[in-house]
C-alpha cells in the first residue's frame, strides 16, 4: 500500500517499507499489542543495521510509530504520524472488517467481482481498491494476505493506546498529518499529543480524509518532504515507512 509513496520518497532517502505482523508477507500472530509491534520494528532495524531513522506511520501504523518513539527515543531522528492521535477511539473499523471477512474470497473469479461485492458496504472506490490490494491468488480463487481474523480479535487493543508513565515523552521533531475531512485528529486530542510529543506540529491536508496518503498523495509527499528538510536530520538519508 505504501509502494507508490515509497518510490517517490526514495528519490532522496533510503526507504524501508515495513509489513507489520499480520500484514503483507510478515508472520501471522494471535497477539498484536502495540508494544509487541514496536519490538518487531526494533528487531528489523537492528537486523538492517539502522541505528537511527525517521519514522512514518498511518493510523494503526502511526500508533506503532508513536509507541516505538516513546520506548526508544534515541533510535528516532524524527517522527511523522498520519491521521491518528495517542488516544482511544471508538470501533469505527468494525463494519469495514466485517465486510472484508464476509467476502467469499475462495470462490471469487477476479478482482472486479470482489470490488462489486464490496461496493454494497464500502462506497468509496479508492478505498475499495486500496483494500483489495491485500487479495492474492490461491488456486481458482483468492485469499487475504492480511490476517483479518487476528486483527478483528485484537481490535479492542488496537483502538486504544499503551499506557506510559508520567513524564515519558519523545522530545524530537514530530509532525502530525491530519486529513481535513477526517475526524481522527481533533482539537480535543492536542493536549494528549503534546503531553507525549512536546515538539509536535500539525499539518492539515484540507481535501483528504483518513486515507490521506492515498487521497492526496502529492500534498502528502510535499508535507513529508518539507518536514524532513526542516528537521535537519542526521540520519545518513535513511527513512522508514510502515504499511
Amino acid at each position: 500500500n505504501w509502494r507508490p509513496m515509497a518510490r517517490r520518497l526514495a528519490v532522496k532517502y533510503r526507504v524501508l517499507v515495513v509489513d507489520l505482523r499480520n500484514h503483507g508477507r510478515s508472520p501471522h500472530a494471535d497477539s498484536m499489542r502495540y508494544e509487541e509491534m514496536a519490538e518487531d520494528v526494533l528487531m528489523l532495524l537492528d537486523k538492517q543495521g539502522m541505528a537511527r531513522v525517521a519514522l512514518l506511520g498511518h493510523s494503526m501504523g502511526g500508533k506503532v510509530a508513536m509507541t516505538f518513539a516513546l520506548r526508544y527515543p534515541d533510535r528516532v531522528g524524527a517522527l511523522l504520524v498520519a491521521d491518528v492521535a495517542p488516544v482511544r477511539y471508538g470501533r469505527h473499523m468494525d463494519g469495514l472488517l466485517a465486510a472484508l471477512l464476509t467476502l467469499p474470497v475462495a470462490t471469487l473469479r477476479d478482482r472486479s467481482e470482489a470490488d462489486a461485492a464490496l461496493a454494497a458496504h464500502i462506497e468509496d472506490e479508492r478505498l475499495r481498491q486500496f483494500l483489495l490490494q491485500n487479495l492474492e491468488r490461491e488456486g481458482a480463487g483468492f485469499r487475504w494476505r492480511v490476517n483479518l481474523s487476528a486483527i478483528a480479535a485484537n481490535m479492542d487493543s488496537l483502538v486504544g493506546f499503551p499506557a506510559f508513565d508520567a513524564g515519558v515523552t519523545y522530545p524530537g521533531p514530530t509532525c502530525f498529518l491530519a486529513g481535513g475531512l477526517s475526524r481522527y485528529i481533533r482539537p480535543e486530542h492536542w493536549d494528549a499529543i503534546v503531553a507525549r510529543f512536546p515538539n509536535a506540529k500539525l499539518v492539515t491536508l484540507p481535501e483528504a480524509g483518513h486515507w490521506l496518503h492515498v487521497e492526496a498523495p502529492d500534498e502528502f509527499l510535499s508535507a513529508v518532504l518539507g518536514f524532513l528538510a526542516s528537521a535537519r536530520l542526521g540520519l545518513s538519508t535513511r527513512f522508514l515507512a510502515d504499511e
